[in-house]
């Protein structure tokens, strides 16, 4: 190789390298260019070389330094270091050498072609629509286009919801109506069935809606009944008419054979119903005659006979819109103490624990339970004997064990009395020592526990003798 590189030189002969070194400084030469010996010594590694090996060697430092030159990106054309036709080093402004992540992120050209612009102006890329702020114009219908319809020139399109079958409307429905026995908004309902329906004057879901209402709240509590009446009544007009309530009533009419399946009392509920429906004024008055001598199930022939005997009381002065009351959450707090008291005072007499918490439970006001324990531990501090306070601990233990009053509400309860007994002193003399016997009996019985025992106030004892007047007794009363 060696030999092949000296006929080369002899015949192209290499002018002296200059201002050339083994190792090349990018970005830190100084304003006068490379700093290279002008003695060159023909001397490597301590071995002398002779003209033809040194020319070689001077042929390789070029090489080296293009190389090195070359790798530098097209955008720092100019700004860096080059070589001149003869070879010579050109210094030019120092570029801070840029890392190679940045490189591989970076969108503008590496083929040293262009301005080192973002290719496309930034409009390219897959999944790209366009230059961003770009506001694309609407396109001109091609009436040459094979494709091109005149007929779809004016079309409108609109948005249609298609009819629901018996299964899918049931199952869209539902959640409605049990939403609405949460929340008891009846415009939140007629919007909602609206929506999610194929609503229009001939939909055969409008009579659907009545009857999906009452069979599921057949098997709610009564504050849901009297909700589903409201539904009802709101629906009737602006959503529903007259003859889609009758068809709905009469669907549900044909239904009871299998509504008594799941409600044994179906048929007096239904009956109730309809009484409210007439009393609303969204049945006519005549809807219960139109069915005299045309019944044949026995469950109808009760829940017209149950409708019928409602509205003659009516005529005597009985509220049928109220023959379902008004649910826990929506009643006067005056109202809920009442039938408190009431419900206290009919267990005292009947001693039947059971129904007492029956109607306890039917009031549906679980949060509101401390004021029956307040308003127990008070009718035991205000009786005469020891058999009201023996029955009205053992149902406040049955309630307790049963968990229908919670023990956070038998906290409240007792805690509330504890904060009114200097008050209930003033009506009941003996109300600290009676209230401290109960607190103790409810103690060992596990109604309460040993923090709530001694939470307990206790009347301060008042000293008949001083300390400091030799034991004479004081005459002054207190």
């Amino acid at each position: 190789m060696a030999t092949d590189c000296e006929a080369w030189l002899n015949a192209n002969p290499v002018a002296e390298a200059e201002d050339l070194s083994d190792s090349f400084l990018s970005g830190e030469e100084d304003d006068a260019g490379l700093v290279v010996s002008k003695n060159f010594r023909n001397e490597i590694n301590g071995n002398l070389l002779s003209s033809s090996s040194n020319s070689i060697h001077e042929a390789r430092l070029k090489a080296k330094a293009k190389r090195r030159l070359r790798k530098n990106s097209s955008r720092d054309s100019g700004r860096g270091d080059s070589l001149s036709d003869n070879g010579d080093v050109v210094s030019g402004t120092s570029v801070a050498p840029s890392s190679p992540k940045s490189k591989l992120l970076d969108r503008k050209s590496r083929l040293g072609k262009g301005r080192g612009l973002p290719k496309k102006g930034g409009a390219g890329g897959k999944g790209v629509w366009g230059r961003s702020g770009e506001v694309y114009e609407l396109e001109e219908v091609d009436q040459k286009d094979p494709n091109y319809d005149e007929a779809q020139e004016n079309c409108v399109y609109e948005t249609v919801v298609p009819p629901l079958d018996e299964r899918d409307f049931e199952k869209t429905v539902t959640p409605i109506v049990q939403e609405y026995f949460e929340h008891g908004d009846t415009n939140e309902v007629a919007v909602s069935v609206q929506e999610t329906t194929c609503w229009c004057t001939c939909s055969p879901c409008q009579s659907k809606v009545p009857s999906l209402a009452v069979s599921l709240a057949l098997e709610a509590k009564a504050s849901h009944r009297e909700l589903t009446s409201r539904l009802l009544a709101d629906l009737c007009g602006p959503v529903l008419s007259l003859s889609d309530m009758e068809k709905s009533f009469d669907q549900l009419l044909l239904e009871l054979p299998d509504l008594v399946l799941d409600t044994p009392g179906a048929p007096q509920l239904v009956g109730q119903f309809i009484a409210r429906a007439v009393s609303d004024q969204i049945l006519s008055k005549s809807y219960i005659d139109g069915y005299k001598g045309r019944v044949d199930c026995q469950y109808t022939r009760v829940s017209l006979d149950r409708a019928a005997v409602l509205l003659r009381m009516s005529m005597g002065g009985l509220r049928i819109d109220n023959q379902w009351g008004t649910g826990g959450g929506q009643r006067p707090v005056i109202q809920l103490i009442k039938e408190m008291n009431l419900l206290l005072k009919e267990y005292i007499l009947s001693g039947d624990s059971k129904e007492a918490e029956k109607c306890l439970k039917d009031l549906e006001v679980p949060h509101f339970h401390h004021e029956f324990v307040y308003e127990a531990i008070v009718m035991m501090l205000e009786s005469k004997g020891e058999k009201t306070v023996k029955m009205v601990l053992q149902l406040l233990k049955s309630l307790s064990v049963s968990s229908v009053i919670s023990i956070d509400q038998m906290r409240r309860g007792y805690e509330r009395v504890y904060m009114d007994i200097a008050e209930i002193n003033i009506d009941v003399p003996r109300a600290y020592f009676i209230l401290e016997q109960c607190v103790d009996k409810s103690f060992s019985m596990g109604i309460i526990d040993v923090k709530l025992r001694d939470l307990c106030p206790c009347r301060g004892r008042k000293r008949f003798v001083s300390e400091g007047d030799g034991g004479v007794v004081k005459l002054e009363s207190y």
